[in-house]
């Protein structure tokens, strides 16, 4: 099932947006740095936000356009889902 998602680091400072078929195989990418970039620089290992879609297609333009928005709209959706930005890998619903 295609997903989008956001990473951030432990400070909540930097947000990565990104798109998958396997949200569980690519969150564990991030947190093992297996691949340089992005997310290794700035140790990105906490999943805040995600989506899941029908169609890979639809992930793709999703991601494309959060990607446009600006730092605000991204934390206010975030903070929809996930007001204390707990890793939702722990907390699948941000809750308690």
């Amino acid at each position: 099932m295609p997903y989008i998602y956001i990473l951030t680091n432990k400070y909540n400072r930097v947000l990565y947006i990104g798109v998958t078929s396997d949200i569980t195989r690519r969150y564990f990418e991030h947190l093992t740095q297996i691949h340089d970039g992005f997310s290794k620089r700035y140790n990105l290992n906490k999943l805040v936000y995600y989506e899941c879609f029908e169609h890979m297609n639809d992930a793709i333009a999703r991601e494309k356009s959060l990607k446009r928005k600006t730092r605000q709209k991204k934390i206010d959706l975030i903070e929809s889902m996930n007001p204390q930005w707990k890793n939702l890998m722990d907390d699948p619903y941000g809750s308690g």
